[in-house]
């Protein structure tokens, strides 16, 4: 069965599949966009106590998702001594980078310079460091946050494919994360280098920075952009958000972090929580 699944996926228009969700997820239409967030709700068990608005006051399927959560939901850890999970989901692979690599699942792995569009000068920064990768499921909260403080340094946008990103698939679709359309986010903070790159999926409607709104797919170029005096972000700061399901993962300079011993693969994980012990 997950190879009918991942087979399905290479045959897929997936770029297509995931424009048409997205014009769906944006429509007005009171009864379309109700009862698509109905059916969602019942669906994945979402928890919409948590949630700032009620249902009814999302005019789209795409800000529903997106929503916001009540003030203290999400209570942060203390940051001067951790590092903070950057969102709500669950630890798809933690650890070492070893040979500029990161582990993907059993027996898969792809490189950092891969996973940064071949930026190879800040891939060996993080070269003997630590990785953690965090799957954000459909019933999660999809906003995506600052794990410690950090100044914008740069962005890669890498255009790509657009797989699924849960369990079966990353067993299944080698690089995966290094072939789906990704956003790369380089950050300057008391921990040297810090990396949070934001993975696109299979039907993601898009992905949204809070410094240059939502991204338009284009083209097969990679897009590099540099900040000389780019935005100042405190740890728990909102930094993006997903329109539909997908994956985070963080990247941190060797001797900076140790991620705490009690995380283990599959442990669910919520914005704000510790993950880390910083050690800078």
């Amino acid at each position: 069965m997950s190879a009918l699944f991942i087979r399905a996926q290479h045959l897929a228009p997936q770029h297509g599949l995931s424009k048409l969700a997205g014009r769906i997820a944006d429509s007005r239409a009171p009864w379309l966009k109700q009862r698509l967030i109905e059916r969602f709700i019942a669906a994945y068990g979402v928890e919409m106590t948590e949630a700032a608005q009620p249902v009814e006051d999302y005019p789209t399927f795409n800000a529903f998702f997106t929503r916001a959560l009540k003030p203290g939901a999400r209570p942060l850890a203390d940051a001067d001594s951790h590092v903070l999970s950057p969102a709500d989901g669950a630890i798809s692979q933690i650890g070492p980078i070893a040979g500029g690599r990161i582990v993907q699942a059993k027996a898969r792995d792809y490189t950092v310079a891969e996973l940064l569009g071949g930026d190879t000068a800040s891939a060996a920064r993080f070269e003997g460091g630590r990785f953690v990768t965090i799957y954000l499921s459909p019933k999660d909260y999809h906003r995506v946050h600052m794990p410690a403080d950090g100044t914008l340094r740069a962005t890669r946008y890498v255009p790509g494919d657009l797989f699924s990103v849960n369990a079966v698939t990353a067993d299944g679709v080698e690089r995966l994360f290094a072939r789906n359309e990704r956003l790369a986010c380089l950050f300057d903070s008391p921990l040297g280098s810090m990396g949070s790159v934001m993975v696109g999926a299979m039907i993601v409607a898009g992905i949204e920075t809070v410094w240059s709104g939502r991204l338009q797919p284009h083209g097969k170029a990679v897009e590099q952009r540099s900040y000389s005096d780019g935005p100042k972000f405190a740890a728990g700061d909102e930094m993006g958000r997903f329109y539909l399901g997908s994956t985070v993962v963080l990247l941190f300079e060797p001797g900076r972090v140790d991620w705490l011993p009690e995380l283990a693969l599959g442990n669910a994980v919520r914005m704000g929580q510790a993950i880390g012990r910083r050690l800078t």
